[in-house]
């Protein structure tokens, strides 16, 4: 009996419990009274446990039905979910997102785009992934994900598709206990090249054998930006960091920001691209999101 259960009573008995009588449920899913009467009836039957007391003027959920009613409401939202992921396929959408992001990207950013990736797309899973430098392009360059937001890597292969998001402010601190937080003026590189740099480093082989902004032949490599920025603020060495994570520590007086002699007048800025494989571009939840970072982007 239980397996003959369906959707359609699942659904009777949640607009009944919802509306608090038969006949409002009856109005809601456009059905006689008649009709989710004995569609609960039939329910109660199939499952054995009476859902409603109705004893009174007003059915009434017995404890049984209060139980049962978070489990039907599972049931029906499961089928929905099921329901839209099918309809979604059978439209070309992705069965599943993945996407890896450079980790200089603004986090705040990218939560909010992928915010609204959830409320456009509840029924696609996303799978993100948060890397450096090469770390960045080799999983799009291998079809593990279908699109890379890279920044900190400057190479241009002929194989990915690039679109412009927008530019990371990048700024050179150090601890305020550190000698070059004492240093007035733009700091050459020959007194940079005194002290250890901090540099952001991964395994990747697109990497190895180049250097990236790297000024003092002393360096400290770290495959973690949240490390980084922890010993930056120790006073272990100087480093480059995008402006918005960092001005909170200078706000406070844990970081100071530093010039260096040969910097552009325009600043240090890192930009940001959407990257996908020329012969495998995004569906189109994929191509929402790079949408949606642009607009956020232009904002």
């Amino acid at each position: 009996m239980l397996d003959g259960v369906s959707l359609d009573q699942l659904r009777t008995f949640i607009a009944a419990a919802d509306e608090g009588s038969f006949s409002a449920a009856a109005r809601k899913i456009g059905r006689a009274q008649s009709v989710v009467s004995q569609t609960l009836a039939n329910l109660e039957t199939q499952i054995g446990v009476r859902l409603f007391d109705r004893s009174g003027r007003m059915p009434v959920l017995t404890d049984q039905g209060r139980s049962l009613l978070t489990d039907a409401r599972t049931v029906a939202g499961t089928m929905d979910l099921f329901k839209a992921r099918a309809k979604g396929l059978a439209g070309g959408l992705e069965p599943e997102l993945s996407v890896v992001v450079d980790v200089m990207f603004p986090m705040c950013a990218l939560t909010d785009a992928v915010t609204a990736f959830h409320g456009q797309f509840p029924a696609t899973p996303l799978r993100l992934y948060v890397e450096a430098l090469g770390a960045v392009m080799e999983p799009v360059l291998d079809g593990r994900c279908s699109l890379g937001v890279i920044g900190s890597l400057p190479l241009e292969l002929p194989q990915l598709s690039r679109e412009r998001l927008l530019g990371v402010t990048m700024v050179v601190v150090v601890s305020p206990r550190h000698p070059l937080a004492a240093q007035a003026g733009a700091i050459p590189a020959t007194q940079l090249g005194k002290h250890i740099q901090l540099v952001l480093t991964d395994r990747s082989t697109l990497t190895q054998g180049r250097e990236f902004c790297v000024l003092s032949p002393r360096t400290w490599r770290l495959s973690d930006l949240g490390a980084k920025h922890a010993f930056l603020r120790a006073g272990l060495g100087w480093g480059g960091m995008p402006r918005d994570l960092v001005e909170p520590d200078i706000a406070a007086g844990l970081l100071v920001q530093i010039e260096l002699e040969d910097a552009p007048p325009e600043g240090l800025v890192m930009p940001m691209w959407a990257a996908y494989r020329t012969d495998a571009p995004p569906g189109p939840a994929g191509r929402w999101l790079i949408d949606r970072l642009t607009q956020m982007s232009n904002r």
